[in-house]
């Protein structure tokens, strides 16, 4: 592909991504494979320069745009403007006068909105390139023995289990991972983890459990721990299984109804020494992973999300046992879905004890801790810890 062949490429690929972020459709990285299983002309090399055209826009470009020539103008990069001369292939020849998206690293809207210990310096780090993490499965052995297997790796900081490899790293082939001594997981994802404080005997529900990676690590912790996976979408919860064989651990999973979650969790209530409530939130705390996210994100859904926070709680709260622990989290960085929705929760259980979080790293967020990219080299996630009344 020429130069003006592969900005028209990232073009055409962003008005995808701009029509799936309206559309709560597909994500990037899928519409990019998918682009290109069409397109078999198309060079490693023209792969990778296209998908960095196209996420190098994503993510200068904080407001969802009108259209993909828009967003790559936005770079205001002489080199690719050059490539808009009208030749064969590539874009047509500039207009004078045509709309030019805002190069902006956040929506405005969500600017002031964000929590009070995220300030404008560390909004570029929202935003950078994440790096991959393992977590090693402690059930089956330890991160410094299997460190080795992975030349590049090197010790996360925070959690105990994890390794930390460069973005681009290939691990689902290796041994290591077929055979369930890692899992791909967030270092700040492992912390929530530990803030569970699993130990043999407890039973411990995850109530927001998706594909399983936290139930997998509290599997790890404590083997002998009574674990189960909760979840309303049977897709997401339908690959914990495999993972869960692969690793060697015994979790039991509910597919549960919406709108009827409290009447088939009620064999629960008050039994549960750890509720887990790692709810669905905006995912601003993972936009380095997927920065159009920014882009699906409106102050519409983010009032349904944090309803929906507010119900998960109150779905949580009856299944703790005296004395026992809601842990709530969130991988976001907005006050209403981290500090807000803990002193919320606080307000109707006056009776209830916030603790502070099991984990070094963080910073107070009360009654939570705060992990964000640019403080601690994690994702974004808010925790607060929970004591039941006795």
């Amino acid at each position: 592909m020429t130069p003006s062949a592969r900005v028209q490429a990232a073009i055409e690929l962003l008005d995808e991504v701009i029509a799936s972020t309206a559309s709560d459709g597909a994500p990037a990285d899928a519409l990019v494979q998918r682009y290109f299983k069409t397109r078999r002309y198309a060079g490693s090399k023209d792969r990778r320069a296209v998908r960095e055209l196209v996420f190098r826009a994503i993510r200068a470009i904080g407001e969802r745009p009108a259209s993909g020539r828009a967003a790559m103008l936005a770079l205001e990069d002489p080199e690719i403007a050059a490539q808009f001369n009208g030749s064969p292939h590539g874009p047509a020849e500039l207009v004078p006068g045509e709309h030019v998206a805002e190069a902006r690293l956040l929506p405005r809207w969500i600017e002031p909105r964000l929590s009070r210990l995220v300030g404008s310096e560390e909004w570029p780090a929202l935003l950078e390139r994440a790096p991959l993490c393992l977590r090693v499965n402690v059930a089956r052995g330890n991160r410094e023995s299997i460190a080795p297997a992975f030349p590049e790796a090197t010790l996360t900081r925070l959690s105990p289990w994890g390794l930390r490899l460069p973005s681009d790293s290939r691990i689902t082939e290796t041994p290591e991972f077929t055979e369930g001594l890692v899992e791909v997981q967030d270092e700040g994802s492992q912390l929530i983890a530990l803030a569970c404080g699993a130990r043999p005997g407890m039973t411990i529900v995850d109530l927001c459990a998706g594909a399983g990676g936290k139930a997998l690590a509290l599997a790890a912790m404590a083997p002998e721990a009574r674990i189960i996976a909760c979840d309303t979408n049977r897709d997401r919860l339908s690959q914990l299984a495999p993972r869960a064989d692969r690793a060697g651990a015994v979790i039991e999973t509910r597919l549960l109804d919406g709108g009827r979650e409290a009447e088939q969790l009620a064999d629960l209530a008050g039994l549960a020494d750890v509720v887990l409530v790692d709810a669905p939130c905006s995912g601003s705390g993972t936009w380095r992973r997927n920065p159009e996210g920014r882009w699906r994100l409106t102050p519409e859904r983010l009032a349904r999300l944090v309803a929906l926070q507010d119900y998960l709680l109150g779905l949580a709260a009856p299944l703790v046992r005296p004395g026992g622990a809601l842990v709530y989290a969130t991988c976001s960085v907005i006050e209403a879905e981290g500090a807000g929705q803990g002193r919320n929760f606080l307000g109707r259980h006056s009776s209830w004890i916030g603790q502070e979080p099991a984990f070094e790293g963080g910073r107070v967020d009360a009654p939570g801790r705060l992990l964000t990219p640019g403080h601690d080299a994690t994702d974004g996630f808010f925790v607060a810890c929970f004591q039941a009344p006795c």
